[in-house]
């Protein structure tokens, strides 16, 4: 009932948020990986020259957030996502007319940094800046958007496969991103500048201060959040961009293995919300040490998995460990470092991120290349 009320009161930004998130799946590795088979094929690339170009257009794209999560803590979230979302929009086309690697690292580089990073990150930051005593309850919100995407889009645009030439999807894909931004605008109507929330709704972090970005880098505890950062970044990411190998390598057909994600999105879901709900009860400090655990049981099911049961069971415990993930690292940066500088601060974790994502697909495509298949790179 209390995510019920909180929803009916706030329903014009908590939209805001899901569409934002949602948004950007189409530049997440579960969106761009339904092609992997179609782009080595038209480019001639090997698993393992496909994983460099991703790792090299995704390490750039962290690079790049660095200094552009910045941007957050500048402008309206509405004026920002405006920019964010045509740029977008022209990676979807490029991904459609590219014809060349150096293109494809561009395209890919370009996709990772408005939809991964940018689109995310502002889904985020909002949620956080926007409501205090509630933080968990609106990032668990706001982040339906990922479940929604990861359950409605890979179902949908595997089905489009066989009617439609896979460049001509990445035309509907950016159709589809210009369509949603008048939604955005219009959730976003009355939505108040960073600037103007400075004095009456920024909370400071440990001691009692507003962190800033250096201030962050020479603290202990953000490197030892690195790990949980980076690790479910990295392997997750890996998971859905060798899902195409791996059902080739399990025997099964990728249709099948895409109809589990509304089973995943639906545990990912339930997760998120509760874990919403621990993080204003008990808060985020006892919800980090355990957000790993999910992510280890999951692979070593999935690299045991004999049927695509089996493989539900697996993404199952994967969907409890992305919806800690959903909330629990944004709620974390807010509480011991402060909202003020949040953008900034947010955007190295960001990068952090992306960075994981990066080294996931170049890793394990690697390693297949050698002839180690992606479920024995499961096992520890």
């Amino acid at each position: 009932m209390a995510y019920l009320r909180f929803l009916r009161d706030n329903w014009l930004f908590l939209s805001a948020g899901f569409l934002l998130t949602f948004t950007s799946s189409y530049g997440q590795t579960y969106f761009i990986s339904l092609f992997a088979g179609d782009i080595r094929g038209a480019f001639s690339l090997s698993d393992g020259e496909w994983g460099g170009i991703y790792t090299i257009g995704t390490t750039l794209s962290a690079i790049t957030m660095i200094w552009a999560g910045v941007l957050t803590d500048r402008f309206r979230v509405r004026a920002l996502a405006l920019g964010v979302m045509l740029a977008l929009a022209l990676a979807c086309l490029g991904m459609a007319v590219a014809t060349s690697a150096v293109a494809l690292v561009l395209v890919i580089y370009a996709l990772r940094l408005t939809g991964q990073g940018m689109m995310s990150q502002l889904g985020a930051v909002a949620m956080v800046r926007w409501f205090e005593a509630s933080r968990g309850k609106a990032l668990s919100l706001s982040s339906m958007g990922f479940a929604a995407g990861q359950a409605i889009l890979p179902i949908v645009f595997v089905g489009l496969f066989t009617s439609f030439h896979w460049r001509s999807l990445w035309v509907l894909a950016a159709v589809l991103v210009i369509l949603t931004i008048p939604l955005i605008q219009l959730a976003l109507r009355q939505e108040r500048t960073p600037q103007a929330m400075a004095d009456e709704a920024q909370v400071a972090g440990m001691g009692g201060r507003h962190w800033t970005r250096p201030q962050m880098l020479r603290s202990g505890l953000f490197y030892l959040m690195i790990p949980m950062v980076v690790g479910p970044s990295a392997w997750g990411t890996a998971l859905f961009f060798q899902q195409v190998h791996l059902v080739e390598v399990k025997g099964w057909a990728l249709v099948s293995f895409v109809a589990l994600m509304p089973v995943y999105t639906l545990s990912a879901v339930l997760s998120t919300f509760a874990s919403g709900w621990a993080i204003d009860r008990f808060g985020v400090s006892r919800i980090v040490p355990v957000q790993m655990l999910p992510f280890a049981l999951s692979f070593a099911v999935m690299a045991y998995a004999e049927t695509i049961f089996m493989a539900g069971i697996a993404l199952v415990i994967f969907g409890v460990g992305q919806g800690l993930q959903s909330t629990a690292p944004a709620a974390f940066w807010a509480e011991y470092f402060g909202t003020r500088h949040l953008g900034a601060i947010k955007s190295a974790a960001a990068a952090l991120m992306v960075f994981g994502s990066a080294i996931g697909p170049g890793v394990t495509g690697a390693f297949i290349d050698m002839g180690v298949d992606f479920p024995k790179q499961m096992l520890p």
